[in-house]
């Protein structure tokens, strides 16, 4: 072989060794960021203070936010408005309406119940949730979210839904309960559904029950579409979440032996009903406190809420309601249980009433997104939830008191419907 023909071969080797390299390089400069981890771009997700808890003044405010029916912001259009608003009216209605009700009232927890996003007007899920629950992240309110019945008709199944909302900023959702004590971390009860779970709000700072459980709030998943017997229908509560909810008032009255412990110690007198209870720790009558007040959020109403026609309500009853045909017991779970004072519901857009069965109150949040129905001249709304605690000679105590009153989107935030739910029979004395 002659010496020039080796010379061409090598110089054509580099030419083939660096296209092959210009080659690489080029793919590697386009799909690096898919191949390697950014360490740059991790964070960690935002989470609230917690324990949640009173604020100085002993009051704990929730802001229910129901059916926002979100899309895909401001493509999506309005429904149920006037004709003149209709041109420019989209979801960015709902998140200035949402801002609106955080700068006016600063709540200490929303409870977004359901139907969050509106799935057959997204094509990704996991954007228009970012999108739809944007405000609470951005004033950094904490913030609790369960599952209605179109929350899962786009891009993610009612799991990944869950599993998405308990890791955005500021969540306290969680995907279910936790098993009991001692069980492996991380591992979840078996339970039906995806969102059920218990909040738990401590007493005011520096108070005797600062670091006490002294109001609970449940959240459960009433599922979305089922079949019974041939026929479909709206889900419901199943029995394992009942049962869930059972366990959790033992545990509730179980922790309520501190209270004596309490009373034991710091001298406090608590008069309670018919019985006292003193500094010596003595019971003159019943067996024990009642458990703390608790409040119950789901999207689904229960079939006895048809009952309140008949009965005296506060607020406007304008549409059917929408259940299940199965009544599945949550009434009576509630009575059993003997702490839940009142339930918050949504799904039915144009009812805003709250109503009493048999002790514990039912309230709607009232239609709160514009791509959400509604009805024109009837201004979009939301509900407000406050619980104020009693007050001793030097120290706050317990829950004294739940109201409930709600806001429209008109140019005033006008304040309607303001009813107490319950007040307590007891006092506490020093």
């Amino acid at each position: 072989m002659s010496c020039a023909t080796v010379t061409v071969n090598w110089k054509h080797t580099i030419l083939y060794l660096t296209l092959i390299i210009s080659l690489l390089y080029s793919i590697e400069t386009l799909i690096s960021h898919k191949l390697h981890v950014n360490h740059n771009q991790i964070r960690l997700k935002r989470s609230p203070n917690l324990p949640l808890r009173f604020r100085d003044d002993g009051t704990f405010k929730i802001l229910q936010v129901a059916d926002m029916h979100f899309g895909m912001g401001s493509i999506t259009r309005c429904r149920d408005v006037a004709d003149a608003e209709y041109g420019y009216c989209s979801d960015l209605n709902t998140t200035r309406f949402l801002r609106r009700m955080i700068e006016a009232e600063r709540p200490d927890l929303i409870a977004f119940t359901g139907d969050n996003i509106f799935g057959s007007s997204t094509t990704d899920a996991a954007e228009s949730l970012l999108q739809a629950i944007g405000p609470a992240i951005e004033y950094g309110i904490p913030w609790a979210a369960i599952l209605g019945n179109h929350d899962q008709e786009s891009t993610m199944n009612r799991a990944e839904l869950m599993t998405f909302l308990s890791l955005m900023d500021f969540s306290l959702s969680q995907i279910n309960p936790p098993l009991e004590d001692g069980a492996e971390r991380g591992a979840l009860r078996s339970i039906d559904g995806f969102g059920n779970y218990r909040l738990r709000v401590h007493g005011a700072p520096g108070s005797v029950l600062s670091n006490s459980t002294v109001f609970d709030l449940f959240f459960l998943d009433s599922g979305d579409r089922e079949t019974v017997q041939g026929r479909r229908t709206y889900g419901w509560i199943k029995d394992s979440q009942l049962s869930w909810l059972q366990d959790a008032s033992k545990q509730v009255k179980e922790t309520n032996h501190f209270l004596l412990h309490l009373v034991k110690y710091s001298h406090i007198q608590i008069f309670y009903h018919d019985y006292t209870l003193v500094k010596q720790d003595s019971l003159t009558s019943k067996q024990g406190l009642n458990p703390d007040p608790a409040l119950a959020f789901f999207h689904i109403p229960i079939p006895e809420v048809r009952d309140l026609w008949y009965t005296p309500f506060f607020g406007q009853f304008q549409e059917g309601v929408a259940c299940s045909i199965v009544q599945s017991g949550v009434l009576n779970t509630f009575l059993s249980m003997g702490n839940v004072k009142a339930a918050f519901i949504g799904h039915d857009h144009v009812n805003d009433f709250c109503g009493n069965l048999k002790g514990v109150w039912f309230c709607y949040g009232g239609g709160f997104g514009y791509h959400a129905y509604g009805r024109r001249n009837w201004h979009r709304r939301a509900r407000l939830i406050e619980a104020k605690l009693g007050k001793g000679k030097d120290t706050w105590t317990g829950v004294q008191r739940i109201k409930t009153w709600k806001r429209l989107d008109d140019g005033d935030l006008s304040k309607i419907d303001e009813q107490v739910l319950w007040e307590a029979s007891y006092s506490f004395l020093k």
